[in-house]
């Protein structure tokens, strides 16, 4: 049975809070690439309470489709969810470059949480910047604390990529407050006030089983590009929001949803920041989710490495181990270094971030090369375990199909290499 989490305490928040590096939100615009003992207390405070959980219990509650739910509040009674959220709302007051750390130190430790990506990554981010006061009251101090989940809605089958073109609708209502069907009420015309009502598929959709609201990416008008967006937090429980299971192959603790919303009313306070600005507020909280989901993918890399390493050291067939021959010693060396060379770009994305500056660019090429890495680095381990690589005795297996994943998703590997080559490039767009 894991070990139990300790209850949070004043002086306990008060110890995170000391673990946060201040100078990365200072302002000093330069980075410091000898790693701060804030940062590395951090690291080792994570990996300590990841450790209790471990590899094994992360393997059965992925064969199960069960979440990961005593690890998760384990990190959050010790404040680790909420890193990032201001400490005001009982949050680290860190930035992203702190939740990254907690993101590659738990997938390290072989207990990978994609649900950070989308609850405390996104969400949190997307409230904490654009949400009114009481948005900010409601649904952070939960968030913080890991007592509340919420996941986000953007991808529908007939959009893929191509966000501008979501089908999904919320139009302004008169009439009763949230909780009515909106069926029958007409149009509002005042654009300042009425309820909202959603009209639209989600796809692939995760963890909506765990979370207590979702964040909606909806249309809620035309301009010369596509779609105005909007972005809606909707209660999981929401009349009209059905649910339904997509079944996948994966080995993952956190399942797949498809979403119906049919006819969801919201009052007005659903509305996070402007009507019309969500294509830019989803855009900033994209990078986020790229630079955790590349901290995911790095801290895999690390754990399988690991493990292939300490393998190859003991593993004797002939006179010495069989790390000592370059066919196996080889190809982890160059899997070592491409996740390190992904590990300073997370770095280098999430610095920009905490500090204002344009992260499309590096968050795209942090998510790009963290994927190769984990991916190089699972099947360098696997060949270096030889058969044993897929016995369930070595622990290897339930880790492929996640960073098999995260060359997909959030953002697939051919759409960022369009960013690059458009916008790093200045190379003609190819869509």
């Amino acid at each position: 049975m894991p070990g139990q989490p300790c209850a949070m305490t004043s002086s306990g928040i008060q110890a995170l809070r000391s673990l946060v590096n201040e100078e990365s939100q200072s302002g000093t615009g330069r980075v410091d690439f000898a790693e701060p003992e804030e940062h590395r207390a951090l690291r080792a405070a994570v990996a300590g309470i990841a450790a209790k959980f471990g590899p094994r219990y992360y393997a059965e509650r992925a064969a199960a489709r069960r979440p990961c739910a005593e690890l998760w509040q384990a990190l959050g009674d010790a404040g680790f969810i909420g890193v990032n959220i201001p400490a005001e709302y009982g949050g680290g007051g860190g930035g992203l470059t702190e939740l990254a750390l907690v993101c590659e130190e738990i997938a390290a430790a072989g207990t990978p949480l994609l649900l950070l990506l989308v609850s405390a990554a996104i969400s949190a981010e997307m409230i904490s910047d654009f949400g009114t006061g009481e948005q900010r009251a409601t649904w952070l101090p939960g968030l913080a604390s890991g007592a509340v989940k919420m996941v986000f809605a953007i991808t529908e089958p007939d959009a893929g990529s191509n966000t501008l073109r979501i089908s999904t609708t919320a139009r302004r209502v008169k009439g009763a407050g949230p909780g009515g069907t909106g069926g029958g009420s007409p149009p509002c015309t005042d654009k300042v006030g009425g309820d909202w009502v959603l009209h639209g598929t989600k796809y692939y959709i995760s963890g909506v089983d765990e979370a207590q609201a979702l964040l909606v990416v909806a249309r809620t008008g035309q301009d010369e590009r596509g779609g105005r967006l909007s972005l809606f937090i909707v209660p999981a429980d929401a009349p009209g929001l059905d649910k339904h299971l997509l079944p996948v192959d994966l080995l993952l603790p956190e399942r797949q949803f498809t979403l119906h919303f049919d006819g969801v009313r919201v009052g007005p306070g659903a509305l996070v920041g402007e009507e019309g600005e969500g294509f830019r507020q989803v855009f900033h909280g994209l990078n986020p989710e790229r630079i955790t989901g590349a901290a995911l993918g790095v801290g895999i890399a690390r754990y399988a490495l690991g493990a292939a390493a300490r393998y190859a050291a003991e593993r004797t067939v002939w006179a010495e181990p069989i790390g000592a021959h370059q066919g196996v010693a080889h190809p982890l060396a160059k899997a070592k270094i491409e996740t390190e060379l992904a590990a300073l770009m997370i770095r280098r994305a999430a610095w920009q971030h905490d500090h204002g500056e344009p992260a499309g660019e590096s968050s795209n090429m942090a998510k790009y090369a963290a994927a190769e890495a984990a991916l190089a680095a699972l099947d360098a381990a696997i060949q270096a375990h030889g058969g044993n690589g897929l016995a369930t005795e070595y622990g290897l297996m339930p880790y492929w199909g996640l960073a098999r994943l995260l060359r997909i998703a959030p953002v697939n590997r051919e759409m960022i290499l369009n960013y690059v080559a458009q916008h790093s490039l200045g190379l003609p767009r190819s869509y």
